[in-house]
């Protein structure tokens, strides 16, 4: 079975390894352009392999399409694609096209599933490959599989350490039922739909009013990216590694409790937050603690 990888970045990467692993002949790829001079995971894996490369944005226009067409492909596994392609693009391989996503769709529907999903405070999530049809994620279902999100989980930990070791191992399986013609196709109940926005800074503002279990899932879902943020004299101060501390303090939301060299701690509606890891406007990633003391921040000031 002739398969193309359309992708991005490590994931991108590890299915292409994958699947010629699993001794699919992998005859092409498709993964973004150079950028400051350095070419994508994919695309640099696909090019050490003498495997024809195609930019995924050229897909939109009719030489990439013509480029893909000659490729003669029988299936396209899709590993983190994050560009609209075409629906004739999609359908061009003779066994169509399948596809990774990161929630158990229907749920979190859209490009930051794993942000939402830890967001809302949802204890497990897992992944989906399906059959990308005209609409967003709404195409039939060919595989899924959960995994827990845990009490300190951060969309990296959820990721890095459930989702791509998974999704590889799902995109893998799914070729299989595909070369095998034993794949499904589950419609999705699109009753029970949910489609979020990608994740971005107007969602990530920290309100300390909120109750500690709120806060401390905003913050988790926004880890690595966007970085939830609250704001100081000198503009916003972004929020990473943290734990809720299990304690209980009096004074009002957003007020350091205590500062010492590697964290700070902040009283929360129903908790204390301990802040291990923080990012200045401008600045780079950096001990709470040591930014702290740089920024003259003592126990008595409030977040706001």
């Amino acid at each position: 079975m002739r398969v193309v990888v359309m992708g991005q970045a490590a994931f991108g990467e590890a299915v292409f390894r994958r699947l010629r692993d699993d001794g699919f002949d992998v005859v092409g790829a498709s993964a973004p352009g150079p950028s400051g001079g350095r070419h994508d995971p994919l695309w640099a894996a696909a090019e050490a392999a003498g495997v024809p490369v195609v930019e995924t944005r050229a897909l939109k226009d009719a030489a990439g399409q013509e480029a893909w067409a000659a490729l003669k492909p029988d299936l396209c596994a899709m590993a983190f694609v994050t560009e609209i392609i075409p629906h004739e693009v999609l359908e061009l391989p003779r066994l169509g096209s399948i596809q990774y996503h990161p929630s158990l769709l229907p749920l979190h529907r859209g490009s930051s599933a794993i942000n939402w999903a830890i967001i809302f405070g949802r204890t497990e999530t897992g992944l989906t490959i399906f059959w990308p049809d005209r609409g967003i994620d709404t195409g039939p279902i060919l595989l899924q599989r959960r995994c827990p999100i845990g009490p300190d989980d951060t969309v990296g930990s959820v990721y890095f350490e459930r989702l791509f070791p998974m999704g590889v191992e799902a995109m893998s399986e799914a070729a299989r039922l595909v070369r095998e013609g034993r794949a499904p196709r589950i419609e999705q109940d699109h009753a029970k739909a949910t489609y979020e926005p990608p994740c971005r800074d107007e969602h990530a503002q920290i309100r300390w009013y909120e109750p500690a279990d709120r806060v401390y899932a905003l913050i988790r879902g926004c880890n690595p990216q966007p970085g939830a943020w609250t704001t100081v004299e000198s503009g916003r101060l972004r929020i990473f590694d943290c734990r809720l501390t299990g304690e209980e303090a009096p004074g009002m939301p957003g007020r350091v409790l205590r500062v010492d060299e590697g964290t700070f701690d902040v009283r929360l509606n129903g908790g204390v937050l301990r802040v291990m890891r923080v990012q200045p406007e401008g600045g780079k990633k950096m001990p709470a603690g040591e930014w702290a003391a740089q920024a003259g921040i003592a126990p008595g000031y409030r977040f706001r």
